[in-house]
């Protein structure tokens, strides 16, 4: 049964036309992911469900004592209000079945400290205060925008199973794909003032949005097809005198006036690294504390060139002070970090500090470069942002006038303006796009350099990383090898649950005090073989390695036959002799990866057997 209808709806932002006569109905037991890239509109079509923005057109009926609680992308507190009393709506007295439902989720969201005054808080603490109170607050339709950001990975696996228990609707806008995997059962797109509506979680959406979009080329090349054809027997000199010739001649002018099919313009990302010499980024024996709370205990390590390393723990471990000892913002209490002379440091921050919202966007990425060196050549300043989906008008747009997720966008674009041959990442999924996230894992796995990154994006982790650092209680880090999926693996074979459990959640198993771990540790690995296994990035490296040797056997074979054409001219000759040793060493490099690859998968093999 229908709970509420979207009806013929057009909204309309200056000139920008965010949705053109929409209309969608919702029903019962609805888990509705929204999906669009940013500034589409998905949190004003959020606001006009929940009533609290109404559109320019059409209306929104709801059933009659419909409950819809809301939870914005940028929550507004009271002021002096505590966290327990602001949760629980102002009940505690009257109601203490409500108050001891608001201490249970804040717990499960790693708020412990009931009585604490809000505006003392934290920028994602609040948000996670804000969840609890739209969770706890009675409702038929919960309407959440960005709800996983600033929680960590088994607060998302708590509010998984949630929502999934959750008898009413549930309509979302979240980056965290796993997430819209086990939570939705229907997906609405937004592209271009439309709405596109598919029965699916993410995982089938990616289907069926390929097979729409298919059949949209195919409806139009068949048009483009019956439109010449018409438009010669026009040119054929046509007599509009019968009947049949004048409708002939109305289909004609019908097919002029139909449209292509709109698509959505993708993020381009470049390669642009610096050179990078023998010395890296150095940790001896880092530690910094915080009053008496140890955040990081006698840190060693040393990065190794072009390795991926994600950080992950729950929020307040540590995990953000760790990226700012790298980068220099802050000193370690004791102990060094040493950086090597050719090191440049591109860090993206959680937290945007130093845009004016009154500059321009393009005067922004001017302060960095006029212009950028690219795979292709020099770009400038206006066609990187182009390359980022900011179009001239936009480009002289003040930055205030920008969603969330377009200043997230904007701040990644002034990262890679600065050609950084290490790229220091503090929760870059937050805020950003689905199909910006796609081009980002796509540009990473391909950066010439290091990337450290901190995520609560399993996703994004399983795609981009190669070996996990973990929080593991008292300031202490614990590598291991893999992505995440092969972290928490690796965890439950060791009988652990994830870093980070709360005593007393039901997930996962208490951290054991250091001796227990070492003679656990010992234990287990006594009684298990080791198995060898891919990770989840070798996998996908080891299903393509050889179409990616193939095409650079080619690249060479032709950079070959256009050496033999040009060998007269000398600086088309210098150019190619330089690409064909580009492409030599990465075939050199490939083939040392093949070798150690196809060695794996022949000892994998051999284990089964």
């Amino acid at each position: 049964m229908n709970v509420l209808n979207i009806e013929h709806v057009s909204k309309l932002y200056g000139e920008k036309k965010i949705f053109d006569d929409v209309s969608y109905g919702i029903h019962e037991g609805d888990k509705i992911g929204i999906i669009g890239i940013n500034g589409t509109g998905k949190t004003t079509l959020l606001k006009i469900i929940a009533g609290l923005e109404e559109p320019d057109e059409g209306q929104v009926i709801r059933q009659n004592g419909l409950r819809v609680t809301y939870l914005p992308q940028n929550p507004e507190f009271p002021d002096g209000a505590t966290v327990l009393s602001y949760v629980a709506d102002g009940k505690l007295s009257q109601d203490w079945a409500t108050e001891s439902e608001a201490k249970t989720v804040l717990n499960n969201l790693g708020i412990t400290e009931h009585d604490a005054l809000i505006e003392h808080l934290s920028g994602g603490q609040k948000k996670r205060v804000a969840l609890a109170r739209t969770l706890v607050n009675p409702a038929d339709v919960l309407i959440l925008d960005e709800p996983t950001n600033h929680i960590d990975n088994e607060m998302a696996i708590w509010l998984e199973d949630y929502l999934n228990r959750f008898r009413g609707v549930v309509i979302m806008v979240t980056h965290d794909r796993y997430f819209l995997d086990r939570v939705t059962n229907k997906i609405l797109e937004i592209s271009h003032g439309k709405l596109y509506s598919y029965v699916a979680n993410y995982s089938k959406f990616l289907e069926m949005k390929a097979q729409r979009e298919e059949m949209e080329l195919a409806t139009e090349r068949k048009r483009q097809s019956v439109l010449r054809m018409e438009l010669e027997w026009a040119k054929r000199g046509c007599r509009a005198r019968s009947t049949k010739q004048r409708a002939r001649l109305e289909r004609l002018e019908a097919l002029k006036a139909g449209k292509a099919p709109v698509t959505d313009q993708n993020v381009e990302l470049d390669s642009i690294g610096t050179r990078m010499g023998k010395k890296t980024i150095e940790l001896h024996h880092v530690s910094k504390s915080y009053g008496e709370k140890r955040v990081i205990d006698d840190f060693d390590y040393i990065v190794l060139k072009n390795q991926c390393l994600g950080i992950i723990g729950p929020n307040g471990c540590g995990k953000s002070t760790l990226m700012k000892i790298i980068t220099g913002v802050i000193q370690p209490d004791e102990g060094e970090v040493e950086i090597g002379d050719t090191i440049k440091i591109g860090y993206f921050a959680q937290e945007v500090t130093d845009m004016d919202g009154k500059q321009r966007v393009i005067d922004y990425i001017k302060d960095v470069a006029e212009y950028v060196p690219t795979k292709e050549g020099r770009i400038t300043a206006s066609q990187m942002l182009e390359r980022f989906l900011f179009d001239g008008a936009m480009q002289y747009t003040p930055i205030e006038k920008l969603s969330g997720g377009e200043k997230r966008r904007l701040y990644l674009c002034k990262v890679l303006m600065e050609s950084p041959n290490v790229l220091i990442l503090d929760e870059p999924t937050n805020d950003l796009d689905i199909p910006t996230l796609t081009i980002l894992e796509d540009y990473l796995d391909s950066f010439s350099g290091i990337i450290i990154t901190v995520s609560h994006d399993r996703y994004f982790l399983d795609n981009v990383v190669e070996r996990i650092f973990a929080f593991e209680g008292n300031g202490k880090l614990k590598q291991y090898e893999g992505a995440y999926t092969d972290y928490l693996e690796t965890r439950q074979r060791m009988g652990m649950g994830e870093t980070g459990s709360n005593p007393g959640s039901g997930s996962g198993k208490a951290i054991n005090t250091p001796e227990e771990k070492k003679s656990n540790a010992k234990e287990w690995k006594q009684n298990q073989p080791v198995k060898l296994k891919f990770s989840f990035k070798e996998q996908r490296e080891y299903d393509m390695i050889d179409d990616e040797i193939a095409e650079l056997e080619e690249k060479i074979g032709n950079l070959d036959a256009a050496i033999m054409e040009n060998a007269t001219n000398s600086a088309k000759l210098s150019e190619l002799m330089g690409e064909k040793s580009e492409a030599e060493a990465q075939l050199e490099e490939k083939m040392d990866r093949w070798v150690y690859l196809n060695d794996l998968a022949e000892k994998i093999e051999a284990q089964k057997k």
